[in-house]
């Protein structure tokens, strides 16, 4: 009987090709020819071999390769890439050879010195959805280089790759013009990569045009866009782009197609508002991202007592044109008014104009404003909602140190909102984010977090704030979670630095200290002055053993704050639940760097 079996191993897979390669040999065939054999045999197939690796073969305008060892596979790709990030400075753009380079470990077979199988496969379908000059690595392959290579990769979701019949989780690192790391969730400049769709309808609302003349209006259309998008997310069978990144684009001409990309959603809706007197009218498109054609376009004309129902006719037709068939009832939850003061919701919306400034002086505007607003309607949940978050946002960004009376009127605001909203889930999340994050009452804070997100899945900072609000608990893994779903929903947002910093600092709580440097160094490239990060980098480093680099975190984090001593910031940004140990590392790695007791 013969012996058919073949032969079969455990191997990673690195596949790579030359980006846009038949543009460049239209351009120049024999000169794009040789400058990629030079590429390949000076520079790749050496990489290769020098990290323990074998080349395959040569695919016209890339290479396959096999390796023992996905770690030896990584680093490989990243200092082939950084090879080529130098070759091409000195290279006009349109004549650079950029390679797209994608790896997994998998199964594979071997035959007459050639292989194949799923593991190949998988590893060139990742190539090909890898960036010009990036990496994409599959979930199996993001797990075992975990902590093992020092760039943070960022997480693609589940991508559908061509003829691989499930979805598969990828994680990307994207490099520099100079070849180093680019920092997770920024969207490329100018790239083509989309962010993976969800698989329900998706949609960003782009803020509207205010068209009355008057800029001292903007806050009244910018208003108006936050309730649209409000009553949209409160869909469970929407997924929708948060405030903060769909705000990104305000003032901008922006390309709907690349907004799409960047966003990670199908549909995109944009309009205008003018408010003359007491009447204003909303215009309003909605466009399929994809393919830039407009689904519907309408104008909506009301006077300002009939604003809410304004709104609620926007969120209805934009449901209606993207999905018929969801649950109506899900929004009629939402379209309820939530004051019959027009005052009261005026200097609400001022208030929160203020507050998304995040300046000491805009944040006490808006505690103002949210006062008057609480003074002319006693029952308007919001306002006292947000007047509570302003002393949170206060004592978080360091403006101001809580003391016994801002923690009371804190207080005295939540239970307040709670009593008047307690179905509301914006104010529930506001509630837990004051009780869990900054009262110090953590169980309730998080069962608060809960039940904003189940009322409304879509509510990115809930996401975030539960994020702090598990890792208080000493729930590292979920607090990771919440922080890369909310991520997800608002890739774009301005503070997203406070996100990544509580990656580093779950990270920091489990042990896994080059995995929280890496998190606190973005943290710290997308604001360099929030001290938070700069103690969480100080920490990693310090109880990583690399003494100099903490010392040198400390430096710049004293620079920001000459002030800081180990009491405060122990007591006052690791006050809460955390465990003894994890007070006590912290306490070490600032002693370490001679933190002033």
């Amino acid at each position: 009987m013969t012996d058919n079996r073949v032969e079969r191993r455990l191997a990673a897979i690195l596949a790579a090709d030359v980006a846009g390669y038949s543009r460049l040999t239209g351009l120049d065939e024999e000169g794009t020819h040789v400058r990629l054999r030079e590429r390949l045999r000076g520079l790749a197939d050496p990489k290769i071999s020098e990290h323990r690796g074998k080349v395959v073969k040569h695919t016209g305008d890339g290479v396959l390769a096999e390796f023992g060892s996905v770690v030896d596979a990584v680093r490989c790709a990243i200092e082939v890439q950084r090879g080529m990030a130098e070759q091409n400075a000195t290279m006009p753009q349109a004549k650079r050879i950029e390679f797209r380079i994608g790896i997994h470990v998998g199964d594979i077979i071997v035959d007459d010195n050639d292989i194949f199988g799923d593991g190949v496969n998988i590893a060139a379908r990742l190539e090909g959805i890898a960036e010009p000059g990036g990496v994409c690595i599959s979930d199996d392959a993001q797990r075992q280089v975990r902590g093992k290579v020092n760039f943070a990769f960022e997480d693609m979701g589940p991508q559908n790759l061509k003829n691989i019949v499930e979805p598969m989780r990828a994680w990307r690192l994207r490099m520099n013009a100079s070849g180093s790391a680019a920092a997770p969730n920024e969207p490329p400049v100018g790239s083509t990569q989309a962010l993976a769709l969800p698989d329900k309808p998706s949609i960003a609302v782009l803020p509207f045009e205010n068209m009355s003349g008057d800029p001292e209006q903007d806050y009244f259309a910018d208003g108006m866009v936050e309730d649209i998008i409000t009553g949209l997310s409160r869909s469970k069978s929407l997924f929708v782009i948060a405030r903060n990144s769909s705000f990104t684009y305000k003032g901008k001409a922006v390309d709907i197609k690349q907004v799409g990309r960047e966003l990670g959603v199908r549909y995109v809706l944009e309009g205008s508002v003018r408010k003359a007197g007491n009447r204003v009218r909303i215009t309003g498109q909605l466009i399929n991202a994809e393919t830039a054609n407009h689904i519907w376009a309408d104008r909506y004309d009301s006077t300002l007592e009939d604003i809410f129902d304004l709104q609620d006719r926007v969120t209805t037709s934009v449901i209606g044109a993207i999905a018929p068939q969801l649950e109506w009832s899900e929004i009629a939850r939402a379209q309820r008014k939530p004051t019959e003061s027009l005052q009261a919701y005026d200097y609400y919306l001022r208030a929160l104009a203020s507050f998304y400034r995040f300046t000491p002086e805009a944040n006490i505007e808006a505690l103002k404003l949210t006062r008057t607003a609480n003074n002319l309607d006693p029952g308007y949940a919001a306002p006292f909602a947000l007047g509570a978050t302003c002393y949170v946002q206060r004592w978080g960004f360091g403006w101001n140190i809580a003391d016994a009376e801002d923690e009371t009127e804190a207080r005295r605001l939540t239970r307040r909102a709670l009593e008047l909203g307690k179905d509301d889930p914006l104010v529930l999340a506001l509630a837990g984010q004051a009780l869990g994050l900054f009262i110090g009452e953590v169980q309730e804070g998080s069962a608060l977090l809960a039940r904003a997100i189940s009322l409304d899945p879509n509510l990115a900072a809930a996401r975030f704030w539960n994020g702090y609000v598990q890792l208080y608990l000493g729930d590292g893994d979920a607090a990771i979670e919440q922080f890369q779903i909310g991520l997800r929903m608002s890739p774009l947002d301005p503070r997203i630095y406070l996100a990544q910093n509580g990656i580093a600092a779950a990270h920091f709580s489990a042990g896994r200290y080059e995995d929280g440097s890496l998190w606190a160094k973005i943290a710290v490239q997308q604001n360099p002055n929030f001290v938070a990060a700069h103690h969480t980098l100080i920490a990693c480093h310090a109880m990583a053993g690399r003494v100099e680099e903490a010392r040198q975190a400390w430096a710049v984090a004293r620079q920001i704050d000459p002030t800081q001593r180990l009491s405060t910031v122990l007591s006052k940004r690791y006050r809460l639940r955390r465990s003894k140990d994890i007070i006590q590392r912290y306490a070490e790695a600032f002693r370490i760097v001679g933190m002033p007791e």
